[in-house]
């Protein structure tokens, strides 16, 4: 009797810890990469790096989004060499705002390897944002090299300028049921590019005609885009927005879009064992 009741603790102990490890590895961490070679801008003043990063806590930055992401679970990183082995190991990869030749003497631009590498990898289920920028404040010559192999194209122009404190001049507030703009009636966005569509490209938001946001689902992975850095630090939260914007609402159903669409087995090592 003895002997049947310790075999049943064994059983049971080890049946724990078998779903434990299961568990441990199906619901293992999700990793945004956010891209710091194609922007490379160094403040003139520290000489440190500086804008759309991480660990900008200006508004410069993308140090609160970084927040958001961290509170939804998953880890955040900072890409400085974008190869096939980098991106194995992450689940999104985040380009912002590639350097023109005013921003950086030498920029890294996107050449024909990185998009092999990065076309690629979305095919094999990779979530890629890009938040480009307008003109003449973004280097749009290769980035569009990128983006034409999923159907996008950014067009060099300046659309929804803001002079001074006039917020209204970047509202946009006539959306799609798309889940961006889930429980959001207004977003800010100040000085954006439109994006010309191809394939199998859709709108995710359209004014005027002209399409300042697209997505496309390419092979297993998915690709999201717009015209601006759009959500870093200043225009995030209320330090400067009026509280009738909602683009912290908006950066929360972002990243649980990107993070929706990683697929079942991404092409992430270790991800899923």
């Amino acid at each position: 009797m003895n002997n049947q009741k310790t075999l049943k603790r064994h059983f049971l102990l080890m049946s724990l810890l078998i779903s434990g490890f299961a568990l441990q590895y199906s619901f293992a961490q999700p990793v945004v990469g956010l891209d710091n070679w194609f922007n490379r801008e160094t403040n003139a003043k520290t000489g440190k790096p500086f804008h759309y990063l991480w660990t900008d806590t200006e508004w410069s930055g993308y140090s609160r989004w970084g927040e958001i992401y961290k509170s939804r679970g998953a880890r955040i990183t900072t890409i400085e060499i974008p190869d096939a082995e980098t991106l194995s190991k992450i689940d999104v990869y985040i380009i912002v705002d590639p350097d023109t030749t005013t921003e950086s003497k030498s920029p890294n631009y996107i050449l024909p390897k990185d998009v092999k590498t990065i076309k690629k990898w979305v095919g094999k289920g990779g979530v890629l944002a890009i938040l480009a920028n307008d003109a003449p404040n973004c280097e749009f010559t290769h980035l569009n090299q990128l983006a034409r192999q999923f159907g996008m194209t950014f067009n060099h122009v300046t659309l929804h300028p803001v002079t001074g404190t006039s917020w209204e001049m970047g509202a946009s507030k006539n959306f799609t049921g798309h889940p961006l703009f889930k429980g959001v009636s207004k977003i800010y966005i100040k000085e954006v590019s439109d994006i010309n569509l191809s394939e199998n490209a859709k709108a995710v938001l359209t004014e005027n005609g002209k399409v300042l946001i697209a997505e496309n689902r390419y092979g297993k992975g998915y690709v999201f885009a717009i015209g601006d850095p759009w959500i870093y630090n200043e225009y995030i939260d209320h330090d400067r927005l009026p509280e009738s914007f909602e683009n912290r609402k908006a950066a929360e159903n972002l990243t649980d879009l990107l993070l929706g669409r990683i697929p079942p087995n991404p092409p992430k090592g270790g991800l899923k064992k």
